[in-house]
């Protein structure tokens, strides 16, 4: 819950509104007009680096190109996907499957799952909404499932665990749900600038996983997007940032074992898998 609240403070777009309000109303003070003054120019400039420049892109490129997609083996024992592709109320409310901007990770999953037909598929995803969280209709398998059955995937042919309301928690829980052994191969879904911090997770908990990234939001080589439409870009920078600031709590946490997970723990894996 306070990761949540905290966020709502320390997103882009809502910290610079935040800073604006501060400064406007330090303005009307005598003492502090000053002061006022300087946020007040503080955040105009932040406004015209996220409009102008291509900021959002420099932030999220070192996390999607951390782990570059992998030759899978032949024999794959095991598939998760992480949650945070669905829109969970408006599933229930529509009575169609919503997808957001990482639908590519059902996709992605969609298809391991057809080309790996005796591996175990797993979702990994319950609600991180503060508030309804026990409600079961706005948990995210339910969305999962028809989007599954849209793309031609039974949906009985997965496991879900509907219980996490976190990263840590899909770890943990599926971990505890699938009881993974030895040696076997798991080829882990998620989006790629959260697969730095997945991977962390994964290893943290003593689960080896192969990183399969999806749903890449920065272009090949890193060339940047122009867009001169401030509410894209806000859009475009919320998730690296959030990213970012996750890999350090989770750091200070103890929940990863290094700041910036890379590959190589990878390499090793899939070397002593072979």
């Amino acid at each position: 819950m306070l990761s949540k609240l905290l966020w709502l403070l320390v997103s882009p777009g809502n910290l610079l509104v935040l800073i604006l309000t501060a400064g406007t109303a330090l303005l009307f003070t005598r003492r502090m007009a000053h002061w006022g003054r300087r946020l007040v120019v503080a955040v105009t400039v932040g406004f015209v680096i996220i409009m102008v420049t291509p900021i959002a892109s420099w932030v999220a490129l070192p996390l999607e190109e951390r782990f570059p997609r992998p030759d899978l083996p032949e024999r794959v024992d095991g598939i998760i996907m992480l949650g945070g592709a669905v829109n969970p109320p408006i599933t229930r409310d529509r009575g169609e499957p919503s997808l957001n901007d990482a639908a590519e990770r059902v996709l992605g999953f969609a298809e391991l799952i057809r080309r790996y037909p005796q591996a175990h598929a797993v979702f990994s995803g319950g609600s991180g909404r503060l508030a309804g969280q026990d409600a079961l209709e706005l948990r995210e398998d339910l969305a999962v499932r028809g989007a599954l059955r849209q793309v031609g995937i039974d949906p009985d042919r997965v496991t879900y665990e509907n219980e996490s309301r976190n990263t840590w928690e899909n770890a943990l829980f599926s971990q505890r749900l699938v009881e993974p052994k030895p040696g076997e191969r798991w080829v882990l879904v998620t989006s790629a600038m959260h697969m730095p911090r997945s991977v962390g997770i994964f290893r943290r908990i003593g689960w080896e996983v192969i990183p399969h990234p999806v749903d890449y939001r920065t272009r090949f080589g890193g060339r940047p997007f122009f867009r001169f439409e401030f509410d894209k870009q806000i859009d475009a920078l919320q998730d690296p940032v959030r990213e970012w600031i996750g890999l350090v709590a989770y750091r200070l946490m103890g929940r990863t074992d290094t700041l910036f997970p890379g590959p190589a723990h990878d390499r090793d894996a899939a070397q002593a898998g072979s």
